[in-house]
């Protein structure tokens, strides 16, 4: 079935600034490097509720918007390399990556259970959240988009019930 209906949401302040580096198959890595991310939601649906509506849309730009302010000014740091030796002390986070050794304050840090940190990787991330914060609604398709630099951009798009399904 089709889904007539698309929202999307692509606010000024749906974004973020944050450092991190991405690593590749033949085993190098970038520079630790920051982005001034932006975020963009898209919601397709068939059915509309009682007043015209596709969903709560101040609810979810309040959360994106959150997903957000957590990630700004932060290092991102994934913790299921498998090429990466993360520890973390109240105080301290330290990143092995061959023979490099970032040590960083502890709240300067968003740990995420990823392995590397690419633009694929984090949209499904915050589609993920996204999908999880929503009630329950009758749109079909959510599709959040992250624009790393102009001009360079990933979309994951999946169907909510695939979510539903993996929190059963």
């Amino acid at each position: 079935m089709t889904t007539p209906y698309t929202l999307k949401i692509a606010k000024e302040d749906l974004k973020f600034s944050a450092a991190h580096f991405t690593l590749f198959p033949d085993g190098s890595g970038e520079l630790l490097h920051g982005h001034n991310y932006s975020v963009s939601i898209a919601i397709s649906g068939t059915e509309l509720d009682e007043v015209g509506l596709l969903l709560d849309i101040a609810a979810l730009k309040k959360h994106v918007r959150n997903l957000c302010k957590s990630y700004d000014e932060r290092t991102l740091i994934p913790t299921e390399s498998p090429w990466l030796k993360v520890e973390v002390t109240s105080e301290q986070i330290e990143v092995r990556f061959g023979k490099s050794l970032y040590s960083l304050p502890r709240k300067d840090v968003v740990l995420l259970p990823l392995t590397n940190l690419t633009m694929e990787l984090l949209a499904k991330h915050l589609w993920e959240h996204t999908a999880s914060s929503m009630s329950r609604t009758s749109s079909n398709i959510l599709e959040v988009e992250v624009q790393e630099t102009a001009g360079q951009s990933c979309a994951y798009r999946n169907s909510l019930s695939h979510q539903r399904d993996s929190e059963k």
